[in-house]
């Protein structure tokens, strides 16, 4: 079967490794995480990821209590790199090969990021786990899984949540809710829907580089999703607003 995508970003927030905890990395997430990454890679698929921190420190939450802004945020980056770590060794007991590539330099722990270099390991078909953001603070991780989106050229950013899509309201809070299959990007800035940060989705928009935001939990999803399955939501450049 015909791929839809042969290079794709995957972008997981830090909470979702948490699981039913309130914070740190639960062992049975990952495991299943790592399993879905693995099937995938079956498929002669180049797959990198951006993960966030949320799940052990939250830069912006910090700030918001009164540490400066600048300080936190590189916290939050560092909270990336220990998640990037469990990852890939979560990965690495599938036998997959990955590499760890940190946008702050931290040579026993990681290659530092380089372009060409992650480009390489993608087409040996290594994981690429993108660490400590963009390296910069005021910057989130959605900004960061842009970026390393547009420089390694993938095809799409597929942000894996716990919710099977975007709604018109939290569908947690409100059963009533209505998911949308497909929107196009100003609609997401218009509407304020929280999907990714704004920069994320001007770049996205800028680019033409579209996103699918679709349910990481629910097993072999991703593979659907590559397959052609329509799955979650899809924001792009061309998309209706499709309920």
């Amino acid at each position: 079967m015909p791929l839809k995508y042969r290079r794709i970003l995957l972008k997981i927030s830090g909470e979702m490794l948490a699981g039913d905890q309130e914070y740190g990395i639960q062992p049975s997430v990952l495991d299943k995480l790592a399993d879905e990454i693995a099937d995938v890679m079956t498929m002669d698929v180049e797959v990198a990821i951006v993960i966030g921190g949320g799940n052990i420190f939250r830069g912006l939450a910090a700030s918001a209590s009164g540490m400066e802004r600048a300080s936190a945020d590189y916290m939050g980056m560092l909270a990336t790199m220990l998640n990037a770590l469990a990852l890939q060794n979560a990965l690495e007991k599938c036998d997959i090969p990955t590499r760890v590539l940190s946008a702050i330099e931290m040579r026993q722990l990681a290659e530092g990021y380089i372009r060409r270099r992650a480009i390489r390991h993608l087409e040996k078909k290594r994981v690429v786990i993108f660490a400590a953001g963009t390296g910069n603070p005021y910057f989130t991780t959605d900004t960061a899984a842009a970026l390393r989106a547009m420089e390694i050229g993938a095809d799409v950013i597929m942000k894996g949540t716990k919710v099977d899509g975007i709604y018109d309201a939290d569908p947690v809070t409100t059963p009533t809710a209505t998911r949308f299959t497909e929107l196009p990007f100003l609609s997401v800035l218009n509407k304020n829907l929280k999907v990714m940060d704004a920069t994320a989705i001007s770049l996205c928009m800028d680019n033409d580089l579209p996103i699918i935001v679709f349910n990481l939990t629910s097993p072999g999803n991703v593979r659907k999703i590559l397959e052609g399955e329509p799955i979650g939501t899809i924001v792009s450049k061309h998309a209706l607003i499709n309920e």
